[in-house]
């Protein structure tokens, strides 16, 4: 994987990972990329993306859409091996990037008890755009390394 240490990547995810130039990904999967979280507050959150900008689900043929759920509960399982959280939240918006994108959120028994019945995005900005919890190689670079080792593990299998 290239690094890049300006953010140019950000501004086409899909396109800078098929380039190498991604530094979130951690798996090329069947329909896409398993990509870490840019923040860390809940730690595992990764991100599925598909292998080219399709603007929904809907939008793929039926065994595009099999892969990609599929893919997507893949990324689920493993943070469920690697991480340990109570359980795992599955979101696909493309409110905010308007192109399909899966968000695989750990839940863990740690959180603000008023926070556990509600969705991740419900959680204040300050997590989401705190550094303290931003994706970095030296606090997440071994769950991220962990991730990738048992999204790999589980593709065997499944594939």
């Amino acid at each position: 994987m290239k690094t890049n240490l300006n953010e140019e990547w950000k501004k086409d995810r899909i396109a800078s990972a098929h380039r190498g130039e991604n530094p979130m990904i951690i798996a090329e999967m069947r329909s896409g990329f398993a990509a870490i979280g840019d923040t860390q507050f809940l730690p595992g959150y990764c991100v599925l993306l598909p292998s080219k900008a399709f603007s929904s689900l809907e939008e793929l043929d039926f065994k595009q859409r099999s892969e990609y759920l599929l893919d997507m509960s893949l990324i689920g399982e493993a943070i469920l091996k690697v991480c340990h959280p109570r359980r795992v939240n599955y979101s696909i918006y493309g409110n905010t990037d308007a192109y399909l994108h899966a968000h695989v959120f750990p839940r863990y028994s740690w959180e603000p008890e008023e926070r556990i019945p509600y969705p991740v995005w419900q959680y204040s900005g300050d997590k989401w755009r705190n550094s303290e919890y931003q994706y970095s190689d030296k606090k997440h670079g071994k769950i991220k390394a962990l991730l990738s080792a048992k999204i790999y593990e589980l593709m065997e299998k499944a594939y």
